[in-house]
């Protein structure tokens, strides 16, 4: 670690490298988990049930099963699979059947790339730097699949907290009591939301994952973090959602998922909410 930090002309490159690869593998945890969830869902109520469980093959694996092709399964050769290159080379489209390829793949690539650069650059090439990329690929993963399938899997959300608790116990950030009330916090502060929302409406405004999230990003930005995390997920998701409900001719009933806004808020106040908050607090003048 010392090393890469007195030699950033070879530490960062490695890093871009390693971002590109992680975010190859963020790829495949998006488009395969919440198939595999709903087929172990499936699976489970069919036990409780005691209906016959017909055969029903299971959906490719994160870990195991090679990338494929979505239209043809033509399995992907090493040099089909490079990051952001393979899909230029190929133009956006399949070798073996020439169907396009979802310009997902290299976006998330380069975003977790982008992202992993912004860690290391504002933490270190050390344990601080490597926790604040693993919380980044965390939230990318998250948002990719909330924004695909409304769906915030416990899978990722509750590790996401706990590893938060984690480094909080070792002070990597903050003290462990700021970490634990800023998980408490941002669960029950959304919760209570969804709760008089439901009493009022007899809806339910928000799914609760979106509890869970905010509660694992509390953990890493600690209850100071948690009312500027809700507040400028808010704003970007009235901003942001508003546009997206007008370019595809939606009303405002057309549910949006919450979850993308809630992780681009939480890393920006992981990474500058401490300046954000003070540069408020000079220009209201309660410094």
């Amino acid at each position: 670690m010392a090393f890469l930090d007195q030699n950033p002309a070879i530490g960062y490159p490695l890093v871009a490298g390693l971002g590109l690869l992680v975010g190859s593998f963020l790829n495949v945890v998006i488009l395969r988990l919440p198939k595999r969830l709903e087929w172990e869902w499936q699976r489970d109520a069919r036990e409780m049930l005691d209906e016959p469980d017909g055969y029903d093959p299971p959906p490719p694996g994160i870990v195991v099963e090679r990338s494929h092709c979505p239209h043809c399964k033509h399995q992907l050769s090493w040099y089909e699979n490079i990051p952001v290159f393979s899909w230029l080379a190929l133009r956006g489209k399949c070798r073996n059947c020439k169907a396009p390829i979802s310009p997902q793949y290299p976006l998330v690539e380069m975003l977790t790339m982008l992202l992993a650069l912004v860690s290391v650059w504002q933490f270190g090439f050390g344990w601080q730097g490597f926790g604040a990329a693993l919380f980044s690929c965390f939230l990318i993963a998250s948002s990719g699949i909330d924004f695909r399938t409304q769906l915030l899997p416990d899978q990722l959300t509750l590790p996401l907290m706990w590893l938060g608790l984690i480094a909080a116990a070792d002070n990597l950030y903050m003290p462990a009591k700021p970490a634990l009330l800023g998980a408490i916090a941002g669960y029950l502060s959304l919760w209570s939301v969804w709760w008089v929302f439901k009493q009022l409406t007899g809806k339910e405004g928000m799914g609760h994952g979106d509890f869970k999230l905010l509660a694992a990003i509390g953990a890493w930005v600690g209850l100071s973090g948690v009312l500027p995390t809700i507040m400028l997920s808010s704003l970007i998701g009235a901003i942001v959602g508003s546009i997206w409900l007008f370019a595809k001719g939606r009303d405002r009933a057309t549910p949006i998922p919450f979850g993308p806004y809630l992780a681009i808020a939480g890393w920006i106040v992981f990474f500058w909410g401490e300046g954000m908050i003070d540069w408020y607090l000079r220009i209201s003048g309660l410094a």
